[in-house]
């Protein structure tokens, strides 16, 4: 049980470092919990965390006929993840704050965990991270350990994003209109950015 105990906590703050970078996914989580409240935040958040877990699960039981397909596919879905970065980017830009921030609806709120799950699991890299970090820190030798490294990585990368939506959703009273203008603006410019360097460094 402690040696369980001691891998989940190991796969824990591996999902962590995993999210904690500041990236696109960090600046869409900040400014939709910005603007439509610690909920929308949290759950973009999950979307990535869903997509974290999936390619820690390929990692971790060694199914190497799907990383060898990921990886061999790595252009296309650097070109598909990246584009869908530019329309996320200028689509934010040119947003448009309401009078009162609102709570996102039930399909906004889907269409926002499926939108960060989409643009992480486009993104075949990750998976050598996995690997890289699991062999690193020799995690995956215990019998039964793969089931473990899942679950602590899954939960780790929640925990960051639940952490993030509730900071940052503290200072969402805050905020004017005016305000949400220049975040949805600067939103906007990084994720296109973060668009731009995907599709160059897919080539």
């Amino acid at each position: 049980m402690t040696e369980t105990f001691s891998l989940f906590l190991r796969a824990f703050v591996i999902g962590i470092s995993i999210a904690a970078p500041v990236g696109p996914i960090g600046v869409l989580c900040i400014r939709r919990t910005l603007a439509n409240g610690k909920l929308a935040g949290f759950l973009s958040g999950m979307g990535a965390a869903t997509a974290d877990m999936v390619y820690g699960a390929i990692a971790a039981f060694g199914v190497s006929v799907i990383t060898n397909a990921l990886i061999d596919n790595a252009f296309w879905l650097r070109l598909f993840g990246g584009s869908f970065l530019l329309y996320l980017g200028f689509k934010t830009y040119l947003e448009k704050p309401a009078a009162q921030a609102a709570q996102a609806k039930q399909g906004g709120l889907f269409s926002m965990y499926f939108s960060t799950f989409l643009l992480t699991i486009t993104n075949p890299m990750t998976i050598l991270s996995f690997a890289a970090i699991f062999a690193g820190t020799m995690i995956g030798r215990e019998v039964g350990s793969p089931l473990v490294m899942v679950t602590g990585v899954f939960a780790g990368s929640a925990a960051w994003w639940m952490t993030l939506s509730l900071g940052v959703g503290m200072l969402r009273e805050r905020l004017t209109p005016a305000h949400m203008v220049w975040i949805n603006r600067i939103s906007g410019v990084i994720i296109v950015a973060f668009g731009v360097f995907a599709l160059v460094s897919g080539g």
